[in-house]
């Protein structure tokens, strides 16, 4: 099957980025205040709908991780139900224990389709060409697709990229599709090295040369909670009569678990696909023993975040970078078991999410970068 790029007309916004002050690491998490903040206006995105509300946004993704609650949302909703919340809360700088911000930049959402590639590799495939012409992406996978989030004024800067590696545009389906490539959907998902003023790298060896620089400049460190255990699930959508039903069972799942404060929960609705959810093994009883999810929930996937508060907000190639670590090797040769990892991008966080039997080949290549990790 041949990999399909959807270029979605919406334009979004990086809404709500809400964040705690640094505290210790053993203490890191969003406060519950800061979970209160926003969820009033989760939940009423998610309860209110003349049709399924599961598939009334054409994008939206709430994400909360142990670093910051990130909302991405079309602007109008994003004034509708945030700005009075976020407002509440100060700006960055302010000598407050937490703080918001709304971003100012237009997003549009690529979607991304088809079989082929593990997912580590699917990262690469789909990243590399728009990290080595210096576009600041995000980069956010769900059960059934990924998605890829750039700047609006980036959009024709994009397609030439995606053009010179080969994607074409198909003007009757309104898709890139890679004639050469075949391709498996794998579960992958961040932000995107280097200043907008630095010549982009010329190689992906040289970008993920440049992105581990970056991150030890910075003094960003790889921070690993193992007691938080993720399960990657669906809303289903495989038996019409149970429709109703089973969207009730997802609304009641996901607000228990945002009334328990979960440490991690991503949720991803669009227009076309049952809901996302990435959430804790944990909360997976929050549903109810109706089998209301999609998923084998045995399958546990430990997240690696990286706080990337102190970069640019226009950086570009970490995920790349990252992923090209994990999933490719360096230098001094390719893995030769590659690691399989999904990622997903917030506001000015990443996690990188692997299986729990291969954390620690995880760890072991992150720190070859001359990471310092921190286990807790």
């Amino acid at each position: 099957m041949e990999q399909s790029l959807t270029l979605m007309s919406a334009h979004i916004h990086f809404v709500v980025s809400i964040r705690p002050s640094r505290p210790p690491r053993e203490e890191l998490g969003l406060t519950k205040p800061m979970i209160s903040k926003v969820a009033p206006g989760v939940l009423v995105l998610i309860s209110t709908a003349t049709v399924s509300w599961a598939n009334q946004h054409s994008f939206l993704n709430v994400s909360i991780t142990p670093v910051e609650c990130s909302i991405v949302c079309a602007k109008e909703l994003a004034q509708q139900f945030f700005a009075s919340s976020a407002s509440q809360l100060p700006r960055p700088g302010v000598p407050k224990p937490d703080h918001a911000t709304i971003s100012s930049e237009d997003f549009v959402v690529i979607s991304v389709e088809g079989e082929g590639l593990e997912a580590g590799q699917r990262v690469l495939e789909l990243t590399s060409p728009l990290a080595l012409a210096g576009i600041s992406i995000f980069f956010i996978t769900t059960y059934f697709s990924d998605y890829i989030l750039v700047p609006a004024r980036s959009r024709g800067q994009v397609v030439r990229a995606l053009e010179e590696r080969g994607f074409t545009f198909q003007e009757s389906a309104e898709a890139y599709v890679n004639p050469a490539a075949h391709h498996h959907r794998n579960k992958s998902s961040t932000s995107s090295l280097g200043s907008p003023t630095t010549p982009p790298p010329r190689t992906v060896s040289e970008l993920q040369t440049r992105t581990f620089s970056l991150l030890k400049r910075y003094e960003i460190t790889p921070t690993v909670d193992k007691g938080v255990r993720l399960v990657q699930c669906a809303g289903r959508r495989d038996d019409p009569s149970r429709r109703s039903t089973d969207e009730l069972g997802l609304q009641l799942g996901l607000t228990k678990c945002l009334i328990h404060h979960p440490k991690f929960l991503s949720l991803t609705l669009t227009e076309e696909e049952p809901a996302s959810l990435l959430l804790e093994k944990r909360h997976v009883v929050d549903f109810g023993p109706d089998n209301v999810l999609l998923g084998n929930k045995d399958d546990v996937l430990i997240p690696i975040t990286l706080d990337l508060q102190s970069l640019p907000f226009e950086a570009t190639g970490i995920v790349c970078g990252v992923a090209g670590k994990l999933a490719g090797g360096s230098e001094s040769g390719p893995l030769v078991c590659p690691i399989e990892m999904s990622y997903l991008s917030t506001a000015r966080a990443g996690t990188v999410m692997v299986d729990e039997k291969d954390l620690g080949r995880a760890m072991e290549a992150l720190q070859s970068g001359d990471f310092g990790v921190a286990l807790h």
